[in-house]
């Protein structure tokens, strides 16, 4: 079954006008995932390397962010362990599965702690998705996507590896 993160993209794209448009990305898709060394059968997109200024604690960044929950409930993030919307996980694009982090709704003060377990956001301008649960906590269930801040407080025991 493909990661949460492919079904994401996947959707983005089976979105785009065109059928022409949509073969000619999911055939890009495809390539990519191989090309990366990623088995289809396995589900499990390539990892993104990590900068390591991103990696070290105190590092923040400021962004948009948004959530997701069904239909991906129950389904492999990009790091193998089944997305549950009730946890307190976020994807990023390159901070090493297993990061904790401090989420901070710029608009209305409310913060959540967080452990990076999935790639993503794939939409443009945002940094981070967080899941049902962290998205209630920051009281953006509603409007969808919020104003943040992110501070990595802690890495993955073994050093931060992107695919840990």
């Amino acid at each position: 079954m493909p990661s949460i993160a492919a079904q994401r993209l996947e959707g983005a794209t089976l979105r785009s006008a065109g059928a022409l448009v949509h073969r000619s990305r999911r055939a890009c898709l495809a390539t990519a995932l191989v090309a990366g060394g990623c088995s289809l059968a396995g589900g499990h997109p390539a990892p993104l390397p990590t900068p390591s200024a991103e990696a070290a604690p105190g590092w923040t960044a400021a962004g948009i962010a948004s959530w997701y929950g069904q239909p991906h409930h129950g389904n492999p993030t990009a790091s193998g362990e089944i997305f549950d919307q009730e946890a307190a996980t976020g994807a990023h694009r390159t901070l090493p599965f297993g990061t904790r982090i401090r989420v901070e709704n710029l608009d209305n003060g409310r913060s959540a702690i967080l452990t990076i377990n999935d790639r993503g956001p794939f939409v443009k301008d945002r940094i981070l998705d967080v899941s049902r649960r962290v998205a209630r906590e920051l009281g953006m269930l509603g409007l969808g996507t919020a104003r943040v801040r992110i501070t990595v407080l802690e890495l993955p025991k073994g050093g931060g590896s992107p695919t840990a």
